[in-house]
């Protein structure tokens, strides 16, 4: 975080603001910036970011054209802090290594902390990782090689290989002397596991209780045998619902001999939440993995596939209308008030769905499966005879027919007492046949609520007016 200038101003370096009101990165610091790049001034660079935080850092990186971030890197040399690159999203990462050396990405990483650096290498391909590696010294490549062996998106490739493991029979005075005199402890730690002959753990001890203890306490007497701990084959979205149900601070990470290899901090976990929420965000909008700095192309590319197949979903209901258009050509009402039953039965059938993907990305499955939907169908009932009641009168006064205000009112209720019921059974029944639903229930979604709001409205007013 930028160091407070005198007044006490945050945000600010030598008193220049960085930021704007907006939160955005002020011109002026970029310019300055800038200027500094094109003049070949590292020394400059250094001196306006050395106070730089690493989020801020970042936002200063993507600020900047891609073709001047190499050089901008290049010219703060052994100043830069490879974490900050943790901070940006993948394609902006990768293109940032592909243009550095392998001896100054090898270099940078070495700095880290081992979940940290394989985070950043964990997406280069597999010989680029292999010349990077081949620069660092053999315990460090051994340590970063385990890390990227271990599925993507696994506990593995999170966890952090710096941690403090003790037996029971040490004392509380013999963990402290080791921590003061130990080299390779991690930055910032909470706990420090105990750990049986065969390297397993059994316990934990906070640090308050460590300090709070005196220096003969044997350190099983205030261990902590409550424990939660990781396998670093687990998913790493298994593993933040594990630290969202217990309030955990850091878990132990175990190999398949339950060996303690590792630990996840709370900190590595928050950016688990917010990826995984922003990935499933994109996969019910069907855009993806994609990220804001991708190319046109690429983004392009990754969209067309779910909308063709919404495009081969959505002759199924021009199908439908096409059964009934002797019925819309006899009254053309018909169709003006057609989008009205789609629309609303959609915009049910996406609160009813998004509810549902949400619970089973949580696994809240708490609430048995027919209560769910039981409760699904009485608001889409309510709401449903809401909305028809509404919309039945403003067309029956539009159109100055009460007959037509009743038909479209009642294929309202049906449409989103269909989309409803559907809506929080088709997340279920893709989850079940192990599809992902964040990706496909849109798609089936508002091929159903369109093929039966069509059908239900033009097929009772047919009848009702004997069009059919």
């Amino acid at each position: 975080m930028a160091e407070e200038t005198p007044t006490g101003d945050p945000g600010t370096i030598d008193e220049r603001p960085i930021r704007d009101d907006r939160g955005a990165l002020s011109e002026a610091f970029v310019t300055e910036i800038l200027e500094a790049i094109r003049a070949g001034d590292g020394p400059a660079i250094g001196r306006l970011t050395e106070d730089l935080h690493e989020a801020d850092f970042a936002d200063l990186i993507r600020a900047l054209e891609p073709d001047l971030r190499p050089i901008f890197i290049g010219l703060l040399g052994k100043d830069f802090d490879f974490a900050v690159l943790t901070e940006l999203d993948e394609t902006e990462r990768v293109q940032i290594l592909e243009e550095l050396s392998p001896e100054t990405v090898a270099e940078g990483v070495s700095e880290l902390e081992s979940d940290d650096a394989v985070y950043i290498l964990e997406d280069l391909e597999k010989a680029e990782q292999d010349e990077i590696l081949s620069k660092l010294p053999a315990p460090e490549q051994l340590v970063l090689k385990r890390g990227l062996e271990y599925p993507e998106e696994s506990a593995g490739r999170r966890m952090q290989t710096e941690f403090i493991a003790v037996p029971p029979f040490w004392t509380v005075g013999q963990a402290i002397d080791h921590m003061r005199e130990a080299d390779d402890l991690p930055d910032d730690f909470y706990e420090i596991f105990v750990v049986d002959p065969a390297y397993r753990p059994v316990g934990t001890v906070a640090l308050n209780r460590l300090l709070r203890a005196k220096r003969p306490t044997p350190i099983a007497d205030i261990i902590d045998e409550d424990l939660e701990i990781v396998r670093a084959t687990q998913d790493q979205e298994e593993v933040a619902r594990l630290f969202e149900r217990y309030n955990l601070v850091s878990a132990p990470v175990v190999d398949e001999a339950e060996r303690l290899v590792g630990v996840i901090t709370v900190d590595d976990i928050i950016d688990v939440i917010e990826e995984e929420a922003d990935e499933d965000i994109r996969r019910l909008a069907g855009v993806g993995d994609e990220e804001t700095s991708d190319t046109s192309f690429y983004v392009a590319r990754s969209r067309i596939p779910w909308l063709l197949v919404n495009a081969a979903t959505a002759f199924l209901s021009a199908a439908v209308i096409g059964l009934f258009d002797a019925t819309i050509e006899q009254m053309v009402a018909l169709a003006v008030l057609m989008p009205i039953v789609a629309s609303m039965g959609g915009n049910a059938g996406i609160q009813a769905m998004t509810v549902a993907v949400r619970a089973l990305a949580a696994r809240e499955t708490a609430r048995p499966l027919g209560r769910s939907v039981l409760r699904e169908l009485v608001v889409g009932l309510v709401n449903g005879g809401a909305i028809a009641l509404l919309v039945g009168l403003v067309a029956g006064f539009w159109f100055a027919d009460p007959s037509l205000g009743a038909v479209i009112g009642i294929a309202l209720v049906g449409n989103i007492l269909t989309a409803s019921l559907f809506g929080a059974l088709i997340p279920v029944a893709l989850d079940r046949l192990r599809i992902d639903p964040a990706v496909a229930s849109g798609v089936f979604l508002t091929t159903i609520t369109d093929v039966v709001g069509f059908f239900l409205f033009l097929g009772l007013a047919a009848v009702w007016f004997g069009l059919w």
